[in-house]
């Protein structure tokens, strides 16, 4: 008799193993120099409040590295060290030793492909390029913190979106992701120019996209994660509770995507 097995049996194809997807937990937040609505400077909160939330990719902004006005800690570091994770920081600004700037945390293999400053007339802004390896894939991600001047902005994303960053060689056909405090709602060009090439993951996973500031009363929705075509969002949600309306002004956009 002839030995049959069932397709369910023989296991997945070599076709069916390359689709495999990966689930992961992104989340921008900007944590106001680890600053508090109560005006209580404390990293260690701010990394509670991330790690409730156990993401896999963090992008945050208006971090302080070296500078007087919060005791010369290294937040970047202190917080990376307390959720265990691996982190890569661009400072914007730098005057003197003090350095003020964005930074990717991840405890998944990473490396940093550029980070740089953005076109300014306003305070200077900046933007961080990181390469994240999850299974076969090559996630491209980025974070940025842009001014508060429209037009400051508009020149921003555009080169942002332009070939020396997304546009690169470098990222063609690779999903990539884009994390930020743009200072832009929806009804703004620099939000609607970068909506017109990617997708607004809040939107797409279904869930009514929110306010993130002000964290203790949020009416701005400014706080945005942007997905490429390769990357499907699943879930979304404004993290609100006691303690991250304490920890910054801005409160913590979670999104949930899958690869």
């Amino acid at each position: 008799m002839t030995d049959q097995t069932s397709p369910a049996e023989a296991g997945p194809s070599p076709a069916q193993s390359l689709k495999t997807r990966h689930r992961l937990k992104i989340l921008s937040y900007n944590v106001h120099s680890c600053i508090g609505t109560d005006r209580r400077l404390d990293p260690a909160r701010v990394a509670e409040v991330i790690a409730a939330l156990e993401p896999d990719i963090i992008g945050l902004q208006e971090l302080d590295v070296g500078r007087s006005r919060t005791g010369g800690i290294d937040q970047a570091h202190t917080i990376a060290s307390l959720l265990q994770m691996e982190f890569h920081f661009h400072a914007a600004l730098n005057v003197a030793e003090e350095r003020y700037g964005d930074a990717i945390l991840t405890a998944l293999p990473a490396r940093m492909i550029k980070g740089a400053g953005l076109p300014s007339h306003g305070e200077q802004r900046g933007a961080v390029w990181v390469e994240i390896d999850v299974g076969e894939h090559k996630l491209q991600v980025f974070n940025t913190h842009l001014g508060l001047l429209g037009g400051d902005r508009m020149r921003q994303i555009g080169e942002i979106l332009g070939t020396s960053w997304m546009g690169s060689p470098e990222c063609q056909g690779k999903p990539k992701i884009l994390i930020g405090d743009f200072n832009a709602i929806p009804i703004t060009k620099t939000y609607k120019t970068v909506a017109g090439q990617m997708a607004v993951a809040p939107l797409l996973s279904g869930t009514k996209p929110r306010a993130t500031f002000p964290s203790r009363f949020p009416l701005l929705r400014i706080d945005h994660v942007f997905v490429s075509s390769e990357v499907t969002p699943i879930a979304s949600q404004v993290v609100s509770t006691p303690l991250s309306r304490r920890a910054s002004d801005h409160l913590p956009l979670l999104v949930t995507v899958e690869l």
